[in-house]
């Protein structure tokens, strides 16, 4: 976790202020980004939150990366190659590929990185992720004495790096996109671990470097000189503010403060629209919002509280009032636009009217032993935003009709995720997924019971896992499609957890911002935007 001295916030930006005024009367371009909060950690290997996403695409860059239109497109390797067999693959990588500090980027720095994020005394909650390299997931789980260095990365010489695989993997390119599979600067690791708060302690290899961590203030980035591509990047200082208070950011969005924002107020969308026209973007986005409800515990390790929980939430009302129409209803745990997929697996009452679903949530909770004499009491956790609150008033409000209780717990967006990932206690807890990569595994694998790291709600179930062992061993991309909507079947008939909207992109967008396109991964590089003078 990123350990940083905080700072007096309306001093920081006074004087952040000050020097983006002066820096503008010198000719440098400053971009100014919302985003969802502060991070975590910059750590690429311990990330898990969209708004460490954001800026780790700024400050580091994998062997491949999302462009602008969320494409696959060359990173640090400039070409390669896959074996007919689908097994090897074999990255050559860039020369002039270069750290910040001037050092070479070096085929061995990704074997380095690689083996750091699997190594379970790193405590990367996405290793998982990396499962299909050759012995990953034996390594990551300390089974069968396999030693990190027969992990299936091997750097032949410093441009080559080669990549073996357990078996053909279709999505291998997208998951190299992922943070989880950004290089880290071997000599410099220990340094940055030890003294995170120093901006100098992180040699990165991307666009931009960090400057300045100011939290609950700003994360200001500078244009990296020694990127290999940085002649033609035009954005000289990209300053990030979290913007967890969308209202607020919407009005300095409207005052000229900010260039961009990741997200808008739902109840202020129409108004915004008729005032701003095209500067407010949506888009379709790979992504569910849930609820996440704590198997392992009573009442919620029993199906029918969940299934009678699920059907009270009227999803249209929440998309359309709630969000104004900027989410889509969901029935079931993976988005539209999935790819190597066909249907997917639904919930059974969606046709159901609002009468039929109430009757047969009380009839379930009846069944479970809760009614008037004994009602159901739930602690229901929320990071802040508007958004959020809205949903979760709208939630309890529609839960009080079946003799639901609800008491929420609402903290900042930092302290919400890192309570749930350090496994502190919860009845029902917001979680957001947005797909690392377009395949119905990267939402399923959430429900995997060894996967520690996102199982947030400990669900167990043999059969679903088995399922998931069996299409990760299976080569024929439609049978493999077929088990895996098996699985998804299996979740979203057990409902541990509620599918309650699919995510659209919703940025604010300036007219002086050049080269915003939205796309399915959400994926704003500032490396590829400009602004208009």
């Amino acid at each position: 976790m990123l350990d940083v001295t905080r700072r007096n916030v309306p001093l920081a930006i006074a004087g952040l202020w000050a020097a983006t005024r002066a820096a503008a009367a010198q000719g440098r371009i400053v971009l100014h980004r919302g985003n969802d909060g502060d991070p975590e950690t910059l750590d690429p290997h311990k990330t898990s939150t969209v708004a460490e996403a954001h800026l780790l695409r700024d400050l580091r860059e994998g062997l491949v990366i999302h462009d602008m239109k969320g494409e696959v497109v060359p990173g640090v390797a400039e070409s390669w190659t896959m074996s007919p067999d689908g097994r090897l693959w074999r990255f050559t990588l860039r020369a002039d590929a270069k750290w910040s500090n001037g050092d070479p980027v070096k085929a061995s720095d990704f074997v380095y990185s690689f083996r750091r994020i699997v190594n379970p005394e790193t405590g990367a909650r996405y290793a998982s992720l990396l499962y299909p390299i050759r012995n990953a997931e034996a390594i990551h789980k300390a089974a069968g004495g396999s030693a990190i260095e027969d992990l299936g990365v091997a750097a032949p010489d410093e441009r080559t790096l080669e990549i073996t695989l357990e078996r053909p993997t279709p999505y291998l390119l997208e998951l190299l996109t992922h943070q989880s599979a950004l290089p880290v600067h071997p000599a410099s690791v220990a340094r940055a671990s030890q003294a995170p708060g120093r901006p100098e302690n992180w040699v990165t290899n991307g666009a931009f470097m960090l400057k300045e961590f100011a939290p609950n203030s700003h994360i200001r980035l500078d244009r990296n000189p020694h990127f290999h591509d940085s002649a033609n990047v035009k954005i000289d200082t990209v300053i990030f503010y979290p913007a967890s208070d969308l209202a607020a950011a919407a009005r300095r969005f409207q005052a000229g403060e900010l260039h961009l924002t990741t997200d808008i107020p739902a109840d202020q969308f129409k108004q915004l629209r008729q005032k701003l026209g095209n500067q407010v973007r949506i888009g379709p986005y790979l992504a569910t919002y849930f609820l996440i409800l704590n198997s392992a515990k009573p009442p919620f390790d029993d199906a029918r509280v969940r299934r009678a929980l699920s059907l009270q939430i009227d999803r249209e009302f929440i998309a359309d009032r709630v969000w104004g129409g900027t989410m889509l209803p969901a029935y079931g745990v993976i988005p539209p636009h999935i790819g190597n997929y066909g249907e997917r697996a639904e919930l059974d009452f969606r046709h159901n009217s609002v009468f039929e679903r109430e009757e047969e949530a009380k009839r379930l909770l009846a069944s479970a032993g809760f009614g008037p004499g004994s009602p159901l009491s739930v602690e229901f956790r929320f990071n802040t935003t508007d958004n959020n609150r809205h949903t979760a008033e709208a939630i309890a409000e529609q839960w009080r009709a079946i003799g639901v209780e609800t008491r929420f717990v609402e903290t900042d967006f930092r302290t919400h995720f890192a309570y749930l990932r350090e496994g502190g206690d919860f009845d029902v807890a917001r979680y957001g997924w947005i797909g690392d990569y377009s395949d119905p595994q990267n939402f399923l694998f959430l429900f995997q019971s060894d996967n520690a790291g996102f199982n947030i709600g400990k669900y167990s179930n043999p059969h679903f896992d088995a399922l998931m062992k069996l299409a990760a061993d299976e080569l024929d991309i439609a049978r493999r499609a077929a088990i895996l909507r098996e699985a998804d079947s299996i979740v979203t008939t057990e409902t541990p957890w509620i599918p309650v909207l699919h995510y659209s992109t919703k940025n604010l967008v300036s007219p002086k911002l050049v080269g915003f396109e939205s796309n399915l991964r959400g994926a704003i590089p500032t490396r590829f935007l400009s602004l208009k003078a």
